[in-house]
């Protein structure tokens, strides 16, 4: 179980000091789908990278499998089963994905063991297994990979920041697949979302809102996913998958 027990993070901004994760006490249980939504600068992203250990938080305390964790570094989190995954996944030149899931895995994994990892996540294993990490990927593609080498690592916890981010409607059908697969046939990991899309909030077990750097609601999908459709903090289709479409 992953436990916030009043957890803030505070910042500077125009010579002042701002609250952007304020007091924040909250449980998520173990092996559950969870979405975390709420107005964009209500303080989502910065809350996932407080558990993630990307930035520590300025008050209260992070509890994970009964060990506090405040003041590990990402490092040791993730040495302890947290993966996170960025809004950008990074680019590696000259690493391969077959490279990236063996350093994921932390073992020299066969051409077949990776290539399995590909195909959970919709792609090609053929296609991908020897490209290079780098620009000439799309955003869909990035995120798949970046998929592939959490499911390579067997986190405990695995933390999205708005995988929706910079990708193609194909692309985000393609993502929700994905969420469904992990959801429905694998119940060993915590999957928690950072996201206001729908169709991602249509899937979870649990939701959780946060606006103004406060816990507003939480609850299950049937609870509060009425509540908060129209809202500001569910949106059906992303703007920045109205244009254009990746090529994969």
């Amino acid at each position: 179980m992953l436990e916030l027990k009043n957890v803030s993070f505070g910042a500077q901004s125009d010579g002042k000091h701002k609250e952007i994760i304020d007091g924040v006490d909250l449980s998520i249980p173990d092996n559950k789908f969870i979405v975390i939504t709420g107005p964009n600068g209500g303080g989502k992203s910065t809350l996932a990278k407080l558990i993630a250990g990307i930035e520590k938080p300025t008050a209260g305390r992070i509890i994970f499998d009964g060990e506090d964790i405040t003041e590990k570094s990402i490092t040791e989190r993730a040495k302890m089963g947290i993966g996170f995954a960025f809004q950008q996944p990074v680019r590696f030149k000259g690493i391969t994905v077959l490279d990236l899931l063996r350093m994921a895995e932390g073992r020299n994994l066969s051409v077949s063991e990776a290539c399995a990892y590909l195909s959970e996540v919709g792609l090609c294993a053929k296609d991908y297994i020897s490209r290079e990490v780098n620009s000439s990927l799309s955003g869909g593609e990035l995120k798949r990979i970046e998929i592939a080498t959490i499911l390579a690592r067997n986190v405990k916890l695995a933390l999205f920041d708005e995988p929706e981010a910079g990708i193609d409607l194909w692309s985000f059908k393609n993502l929700i697949r994905i969420f469904e697969n992990m959801r429905s046939k694998d119940k060993s990991r915590t999957v928690v979302v950072i996201s206001h899309q729908e169709r991602i909030l249509s899937i979870a077990d649990e939701i959780i809102v946060l606006a103004d750097g406060k816990l507003v609601k939480s609850g299950t999908k049937e609870e509060i996913l009425p509540e908060i459709i129209g809202s500001g903090y569910a949106m059906s289709v992303c703007p920045r998958m109205e244009g254009g479409a990746e090529n994969e």
